[in-house]
């Protein structure tokens, strides 16, 4: 086993997954943060990020390069950017996601939102008690088509 990968039973906590929670995010949320989303197509980041905007959400890239990604201004953190954050949209590596949760909170964002395969339960839990709402291990793509 790797230890950097959780357990089946893990990726599969119907906690993280409150159909009520995806569809209030995917449909009442604005402003959506990118953790991770860089200019590189090819990333899947790049895809979700590109498929919201598309949809009317706000997207900002946030990563360490800072650079601009799909007409918007990136920023090296979260902490770094100047206008309120609806969801903040891990997509860096489970061992990466509590510091970016942590970021999240520190922010007030209204959400955090951690896609497939990306798990971090026991920060999952911090940003829930700190008011977060929390969707993990789900595709934004995914959800989107399936509650329209």
């Amino acid at each position: 086993m790797f230890p950097d990968i959780p357990h089946v039973e893990e990726t599969m906590d119907d906690r993280f997954a409150d159909l009520a929670v995806i569809r209030r995010l995917l449909h009442d949320t604005q402003t959506w943060a990118f953790v991770g989303l860089a200019n590189n197509p090819t990333r899947t980041a790049y895809d979700q990020a590109r498929l919201l905007q598309h949809r009317g959400k706000t997207i900002i890239p946030v990563h360490p390069h800072a650079e601009p990604v799909l007409g918007e201004k990136g920023y090296p953190t979260l902490t770094d950017i100047p206008t309120p954050v609806d969801v903040v949209a891990i997509y860096r590596r489970s061992p990466h996601a509590p510091e970016a949760i942590t970021q999240a909170i520190t922010i007030h964002a209204k959400a955090v939102w951690l896609p497939l395969n990306v798990i971090a339960i026991p920060a999952a839990l911090r940003a829930q008690a700190a008011g977060l709402d929390v969707v993990m291990d789900r595709c934004p793509a995914v959800e989107w088509a399936l509650r329209r």
